[in-house]
């Protein structure tokens, strides 16, 4: 009982409400440049993944993406893959250093994010859902994956939080 209620279910999913009402309300609302919706929901999966590792990252991803899916009209399970393999490369981070600096984190932020909204597209010709490549993936993954990056120094506090870790105390040997 005590996992259950210390673990990170129980902060991912209010959370994930917070972020998925941002995203529906304010940034599917006011598209940018090109006409692109800006991921925030992605940006805190991947800060997340690069706060917490490939494992807590591939979760974050994987919760989140279903809550993307239930709540919009994207068949279920398509988000949550494309999130999940976002903070799953996001967190590989933690494979060079186990506390990453702000600007490393968001380096992988980046590419996750980069990762999280290519194969969007890819799972979507899976599915049936639309065509492969078009004119808008060339304006889309860059813009999303620069939004990411910026937003993570921001919401990696929150992913760690959401996720249940602890950040790493640095200990002086004493002989």
């Amino acid at each position: 009982m005590r996992s259950i209620v210390l673990g990170p279910l129980l902060r991912l999913v209010p959370v994930g409400l917070v972020a998925l009402s941002i995203q529906r309300v304010v940034f599917a609302a006011h598209p940018v440049f090109h006409d692109v919706k800006l991921q925030f929901v992605l940006a805190l999966v991947v800060a997340a993944g690069a706060g917490g590792g490939a494992d807590r990252g591939a979760v974050a991803g994987f919760v989140l993406g279903l809550m993307y899916d239930i709540s919009g009209n994207t068949p279920l399970g398509l988000m949550a893959l494309a999130y999940g393999l976002g903070g799953m490369t996001a967190g590989y981070v933690h494979s060079f250093t186990p506390d990453p600096q702000w600007w490393l984190a968001s380096i992988f932020a980046f590419f996750g994010a980069a990762v999280g909204e290519a194969a969007i597209p890819v799972a979507e010709v899976i599915t049936g859902e639309n065509g492969w490549l078009t004119s808008e993936v060339k304006w889309t993954i860059p813009i999303v994956a620069g939004f990411a990056a910026l937003m993570c120094p921001l919401l990696m506090p929150v992913g760690r939080w959401m996720m249940g870790v602890k950040r790493k105390k640095w200990k002086a040997m004493l002989e």
